[in-house]
């Protein structure tokens, strides 16, 4: 009697079991890592070959880097100034690998000389434009518009006509503040810090750029994964309309310009290359994100690319566009 009450016991225990391994899910399969991405070329266009070489070569310049932003080439030392958001630290940059701190400051963005050949620099946690001495003393130029703190500047240029253009989005906002200005602006800003609103119906300005004949003013909406262009006149922007759209895993951040006018812009898998008229004639693949890029060394042919946590080179056919050197 025992034995059979065991048996029947099992026999009911393994039906049990049975039915709950039948109603159970199924068992997650792994996700298996990303394959990481290598530097190539992608032409979607002929006169993409117009750019580059096609057996053009990627080198890696340093590594060590939090996230890498603002890269802004130093003609008379010989150096990139690199922004480091993670790191909080703004750095020299040298084609040997060194690297110099040169300031300490919460999360810098984006950055430019003006033409007094001062390094201009969007400090996020400061909710500030700031001008950086060589010994990395700095001064804020701007922070408020018309009473109001702005919110988190990002990116900056020097214009045609010797004023500064920066956007002024939310996204490095410092946690637990608050946004005063009830929207995103892009302001203009004289040497002495004075702004202007130029504009503010763009969801999230970030990256932008002139034109080399300075009739231009590109910008980049990061959240809707689109490049705006906009005529600039005496100082204003007018006749906003869309460029260009990239599609996939992320939108365009920072971004340059050639001299022949075509726009170079990060989105997904590396820069995008526009002609002037919007047409996508190819992509630099990199082997990091890249969040900016800038032109460089002694001809202005190197393009410098701000990977999360290296820098990047190659060179180019065209030489930059950057207006601090024109």
């Amino acid at each position: 009697m025992r034995i059979r009450n065991i048996a029947h016991a099992a026999v009911v225990a393994l039906l049990v079991l049975a039915n709950a391994a039948a109603q159970a899910p199924p068992a997650p399969v792994p996700r298996q890592p990303r394959a990481p991405r290598t530097f190539e070329l992608r032409a979607e266009s002929p006169k993409f070959w117009d750019l580059f070489d096609k057996d053009a070569k990627m080198d890696k310049v340093a590594t060590g880097f939090g996230f890498t932003e603002g890269p802004v080439w130093d003609e008379k030392g010989g150096f990139l100034y690199v922004s480091d958001e993670d790191q909080n630290k703004v750095d020299r940059v040298y084609p040997d690998g060194r690297v110099e701190t040169v300031l300490s400051i919460g999360d810098p963005d984006g950055a430019t000389f003006d033409r007094r050949h001062r390094l201009i620099e969007t400090a996020s946690v400061l909710r500030a434009m700031i001008a950086v001495a060589p010994d990395g003393q700095y001064t804020v130029l701007a922070d408020k518009y018309e009473g109001k703190k702005l919110n988190s500047p990002n990116d900056v240029v020097l214009g045609p006509d010797g004023a500064l253009y920066f956007t002024d989005p939310t996204y490095d906002l410092v946690k637990g503040e608050k946004q005063e200005l009830p929207y995103q602006g892009i302001f203009r800003m004289t040497e002495q810090g004075e702004l202007k609103l130029l504009a503010s119906d763009m969801s999230q300005p970030n990256g932008l750029a002139f034109s080399p004949d300075g009739k231009r003013l590109y910008v980049d909406d990061t959240k809707l994964q689109e490049i705006r262009v906009y005529d600039f006149v005496n100082g204003e922007m007018k006749n906003g309309r869309l460029f260009a759209k990239e599609e996939g895993r992320g939108g365009p951040d920072g971004m340059k310009v050639d001299v022949q006018g075509n726009v170079y812009a990060t989105g997904p898998n590396g820069v995008w290359v526009f002609d002037p008229a919007g047409t996508h004639l190819g992509t630099i693949v990199l082997p990091e994100g890249p969040a900016n890029l800038g032109w460089g060394d002694a001809d202005w042919k190197t393009m410098y690319f701000c990977g999360r946590t290296s820098i990047y080179k190659l060179r180019t056919k065209l030489r930059g566009f950057v207006p601090y050197a024109q």
